[in-house]
């Protein structure tokens, strides 16, 4: 077993939230295989040894008894209107601590439709790719996400000129103790269609907070999907955040980033590319204070004539630290590849500290890769 501080506190949430789900459903054969790994790894909090937790010091998130299911604190729709674009003309759905403030409609038209797992009408066929995107046998947070996980969002997307979809998930403050909200959500574009996803993390307390949010993406062939990932945090959340897309041949995913704020911030992002396929991965962060934001970017190119590009910068400022960790697989027979990485950062104060690794590794011989 690994590093469990608040064991007890932990299970005795995951046992309520087990006796909620029906048996044989995919979302409680997840939380019981989520429950089992993250028992086993334990968090990371040994760095030594470690590169995937080199420079993140996560030991203040393994010694807060965090809560799954606390009562949410009153919100103010209005409030979070100003704090968030909710374009009239997007398809909005707003989470507050892990539940949507309104049904799922089975459809919101211009082929684009919105489901849970536990309620797949209409787009019964994705319930295959839900947990196998984003594995969780070797992360210790996707796990606990998986063994948390409520009520998950489903966004199927077919066609073209569809308005964005913009999933907001807010979180509050536990009042009686420290929040953990597990959002995830299974984004499915079919084969030859675009699609644009809007994800905001927004945290509205000065209380101590856990996210631990998971997307998967599953792009077929030919789709296109523009991704925008805000992360909103308050000083004393911890936000771990994890993404995971596979690419079908000839699809495109182009992704665009900005976090700020949390006490500790990270994002784990992943796209696995089928031939031809193109990822776009963009990213601004913004630290002060003692914040410490890490990103860890990483595109595996398995087929042929794929294109990648890993582009960040970051501002910081105070004693904030920040990390970026690009890495680039070309693996064997994925000839013609094109990868491309670069990272830019502005250190504003004496006491700021920014650790970069990009890295290539590299079993083809006729690519341009470069960073």
């Amino acid at each position: 077993m690994g590093d469990i501080r608040n064991l007890a506190t932990y299970e005795a949430d995951w046992n309520d939230r087990l006796n909620e789900l029906p048996t044989g459903s995919p979302v409680r054969e997840l939380a019981l295989s989520g429950w089992d790994t993250f028992t086993r790894l334990g968090f990371p909090t040994e760095r030594r040894g470690s590169e995937l937790w080199k420079y993140t010091d996560i030991r203040a998130v393994n010694a807060e008894p965090f809560r799954w299911n606390l009562p949410s604190a009153s919100l103010d729709m209005a409030e979070i209107a100003k704090q968030v674009p909710l374009v009239d003309a997007w398809h909005n759905v707003v989470f507050v601590d892990g539940k949507s403030v309104a049904e799922f409609p089975p459809s919101v038209g211009n082929g684009v439709r919105m489901s849970t797992v536990a309620d797949v009408p209409g787009v019964r066929e994705m319930v295959g790719s839900f947990g196998s995107i984003a594995e969780h046998q070797h992360s210790p947070f996707v796990a606990l996400n998986a063994a948390f996980c409520t009520a998950p969002g489903v966004v199927a997307s077919s066609g073209a000129d569809t308005p964005p979809v913009h999933l907001v998930w807010v979180s509050t403050g536990g009042g009686n103790g420290a929040r953990a909200n597990y959002p995830r959500s299974l984004i499915h574009v079919a084969a030859d269609s675009e699609a644009t996803l809007v994800e905001t993390h927004l945290s509205v307390t000065s209380e101590s907070l856990l996210e631990v949010p998971v997307v998967e993406i599953d792009l077929a062939d030919g789709a296109s999907l523009t991704h925008y990932r805000f992360q909103l945090s308050g000083e004393k959340t911890y936000h771990i955040g994890t993404t995971r897309v596979r690419q079908a041949a000839g699809s495109k995913y182009t992704s665009t980033s900005f976090a700020t704020g949390a006490a500790i911030g990270r994002h784990d992002m992943h796209t696995h590319l089928d031939e031809g396929a193109e990822s776009v991965l963009h990213g601004l962060y913004v630290t002060n204070g003692n914040q410490h934001q890490s990103n860890e970017i990483s595109t595996t190119h398995s087929k042929p004539n794929g294109t990648s590009h890993q582009f960040y910068k970051g501002i910081l400022s105070g004693r904030s630290q920040a990390v970026f960790s690009g890495k680039v697989v070309v693996e064997r027979g994925a000839q013609k590849t094109d990868a491309q990485q670069k990272d830019l950062n502005l250190l504003l104060s004496h006491g700021a500290e920014i650790d970069t690794k990009p890295s290539l590794e590299i079993y083809a011989d006729d690519v341009q890769c470069s960073h």
